[in-house]
C-alpha cells in the first residue's frame, strides 16, 4: 500500500483508553493547526467504535479551538441513544485539558424507502483533467513559505480540478467549483472506513469557495480563514478509492463568515453524500 495512504489509515485508527474514551495521534500537514478533516475523521472513528450493526448517516460538528499538531487528541464518547433504528453519539475532543471540538453523529439500521436525487453536474471526466496536487514548481517557488510548506506535504488523495486555480493571481469568479478526488490506492470494502475517509477529505477546498467572488484566497496571506462548524449527510454507499466529484457552492458570505455547501457524486452519477460548512472569513487587519 502507498505509504501516504497507510499513514492516513493509521491516523484514523484510535487507541482505546477506557470504555468510551479514545486517543488519536496528530499530523502536521503544513497548516497552522491540526487539519479539521483529521479531527472529523477521528471523531467519527471514535463514535463508530461504540456502535454495532448500524451505519453513520449524518454528523454535525463545531471547531472550538485550534488543535496542536504536536500533541495527541483524546475523544470522549457519550452514548446518547440506542433506539430500535437509530443510535446517537456525542463526541468531545480534548487537548491540553480543553475542548477543541465537539460532534454529534447519528447511525441507522439499513432500511429501504423512497429514493430520488438531484442530477450530477455535467463536467469533464477526471481522466481528461490534469493532476491538481498543487501549483507547478515555478509557481510554488514564488509562494510564501508557509503556503509552500502546505503544498510540499505528501497527500494521500489525488485531486483533479474542473476549474483551473490561479494560485498567484486569483480572479473574481462565481462562487462555485467542482473537483474530482480519490485516494492514491485501494482501501478495501469496509463502508464505514470509506465514510471516515470522506469526512477527512471533505474539509479540503470547501470554505475556499466563499472567497471566489472576491478575487482573493487564503493562499494570498491577506485572508484569515478558520472552520467554525461542519455537517455531513451520507446518502448511499460510496468508495473513496474511485473518483468522487465534489460539487461546491457558496450561497452567502456576511458578518466575517462564509457559508459553503457541496454535493458528492460517484462517477456513475449517484449522489452519495452532502456537506455544509461555515467558517470565519475576514481580511487581515495589517493587509
Amino acid at each position: 500500500m502507498d505509504q501516504r495512504l497507510a499513514d492516513l489509515l493509521q491516523l484514523l485508527e484510535l487507541e482505546q483508553l477506557e470504555l468510551n474514551l479514545f486517543r488519536g495521534e496528530s499530523r502536521d500537514i503544513g497548516s497552522p493547526q491540526v487539519f479539521g478533516g483529521q479531527v472529523l475523521g477521528q471523531a467519527l472513528s471514535a463514535a463508530a467504535a461504540t456502535v454495532e450493526g448500524r451505519m453513520a448517516h449524518s454528523l454535525h460538528a463545531y471547531f472550538l479551538r485550534r488543535g496542536d499538531c504536536n500533541a495527541p487528541i483524546v475523544y470522549e464518547v457519550d452514548r446518547s441513544l440506542d433506539g430500535r433504528h437509530f443510535s446517537n453519539r456525542r463526541v468531545v475532543a480534548i487537548q491540553h485539558g480543553k475542548q477543541i471540538f465537539n460532534m454529534t453523529a447519528s447511525f441507522q439500521v439499513a432500511e429501504s424507502g423512497f429514493d430520488h436525487q438531484i442530477p450530477m453536474p455535467q463536467v469533464p471526466a477526471p481522466e481528461a483533467l490534469a493532476d491538481s496536487a498543487g501549483p507547478p514548481p515555478e509557481v510554488l517557488a514564488r509562494l510564501p513559505e508557509r503556503v509552500r510548506r502546505f503544498f510540499e506535504q505528501p497527500r494521500p488523495f489525488e485531486f483533479r480540478t474542473v476549474q483551473p486555480i490561479d494560485y498567484l493571481r486569483p480572479r473574481r469568479a462565481a462562487p462555485a467549483r467542482e473537483i474530482w478526488f480519490r485516494t492514491v490506492g485501494a482501501v478495501g470494502d469496509d463502508e464505514m472506513l470509506h465514510r471516515r475517509l470522506l469526512a477527512y477529505v471533505s474539509d479540503f477546498f470547501l470554505l475556499d469557495t466563499a472567497t471566489l467572488p472576491h478575487g482573493t484566497s487564503i493562499l494570498s496571506g491577506a485572508v484569515v480563514m478558520a472552520s467554525i462548524d461542519h455537517a455531513m449527510w451520507f446518502h448511499r454507499p460510496l468508495r473513496v478509492d474511485d473518483w468522487l466529484l465534489y460539487a461546491m457552492d457558496s450561497p452567502s458570505a456576511s458578518g466575517a463568515r462564509g457559508f459553503a455547501r457541496a454535493s458528492v457524486f460517484a462517477r456513475d452519477g449517484r449522489l452519495v453524500a452532502s456537506t455544509a460548512q461555515e467558517g470565519l472569513v475576514r481580511m487581515r487587519k495589517d493587509s
